[in-house]
């Protein structure tokens, strides 16, 4: 569904260099059934549109199996219409620890970070467990782009054209038991491929593990990704397969997943387990609970600069309380940020 915000005009210096983007699908056939409106009013159809490719070719290998199933990615029917930040941002201001903690760490720390093959662990409280390859996990789920909002905790946000797969239908396959409360989900822990996790000063502790209870798993927003702008993921963005959650703050949605387990009690996430004051288990966009050093009422949208930066009103839940907002009905969002 095309989402639409009552929010000033964008101006020109945020809109996307029109250079960034060559065709690759044709256009949808037909209009997508209406899927729930997002944080204000929408069309009743989803409109035509292509999806977005960027015209370099994005580092790291791809296996010719994945890059046919993105080719036959579709447009998905949760977009907003915001301009989309542009490729070079995307994959050069990246948090992603495992590889530096500088902003242009990763995309030089991970440059020869090589992801085939890969597999995933399923575990816990569920009736279908085991070591499935990539190729497995991806083989029966059609791919979408969804262009969603990213936002930060450190107050910058950015839109990202992401290929993925519901996470609901995943989580379907392997049939969670009555148990499984909540989903657990663990980065691969590598420290000779990933520099990050070697260093004597590292602010968290590895691997990195996050985690959802089981109604934000398969709320429909929940995303599996496997590439952006219309190519597979780059190391530096979570390859070959990350979680993107757009209401919550971009550190849950945890990145190159080698374990998936369901079990009853709540993880123990890894910001969590090194800053609880800072950083909860929930992790909802929530302008109005301040991180301990900074406000959250305003972000600044990625491209800018020092000087002129693009800043705007962050809003509640990242603009998908429509989607979300009943989650957290009977939770004290102050207490439980």
């Amino acid at each position: 569904m095309l989402i639409k915000r009552n929010t000033p005009a964008i101006k020109s210096s945020e809109i996307t260099d029109e250079q960034l983007y060559i065709n690759r699908r044709n256009l949808l056939k037909t209009a997508g059934t209406a899927l729930g409106a997002m944080a204000v009013p929408v069309l009743a159809n989803t409109p035509k549109r292509k999806v977005l490719r960027h015209d370099e070719t994005v580092i790291g290998s791809t296996p010719d199996w994945m890059q046919e199933k993105l080719g036959r990615t579709v447009p998905g029917n949760f977009s907003t219409d915001e301009p989309v930040t542009p490729f070079e941002y995307i994959t050069k201001y990246n948090n992603f620890y495992e590889f530096g903690t500088d902003k242009e760490d990763p995309s030089r720390n991970a440059k020869d970070f090589h992801t085939d093959p890969w597999s995933v662990e399923i575990m816990g409280e569920a009736e279908v467990t085991g070591q499935f390859t990539l190729e497995d996990i991806l083989r029966p789920h059609p791919l979408e782009e969804r262009i969603y909002r990213l936002r930060c905790v450190e107050a910058w946000s950015m839109v990202v054209p992401w290929i993925g797969f519901p996470l609901a239908d995943l989580i379907k396959r392997f049939k969670p038991t009555s148990k499984a409360k909540y989903v657990r989900f663990e980065t691969l822990f590598d420290p000779e491929r990933m520099p990050g996790q070697r260093s004597f000063f590292s602010a968290i502790d590895y691997p990195y593990v996050e985690g959802l209870r089981m109604d934000e798993a398969t709320n429909e927003l929940a995303l599996m990704v496997v590439g952006l702008y219309g190519q597979h993921l780059p190391p530096q963005n979570g390859a070959p397969l990350r979680l993107v959650i757009p209401w919550k703050y971009g550190f849950k949605s945890i990145k190159s997943i080698v374990r998936i387990e369901f079990t009853s009690r709540r993880p123990r996430t890894t910001w969590e387990r090194s800053a609880p004051n800072e950083y909860g288990f929930y992790a909802n966009v929530n302008p109005n609970v301040d991180h301990p050093r900074w406000s959250q009422a305003t972000e600044r949208r990625l491209p800018g600069s020092l000087f002129r930066p693009q800043r705007m009103e962050t809003m509640m839940f990242n603009g998908y309380g429509p989607q979300v907002a009943h989650l957290y009905s009977d939770l004290n969002l102050k207490r439980n940020f």
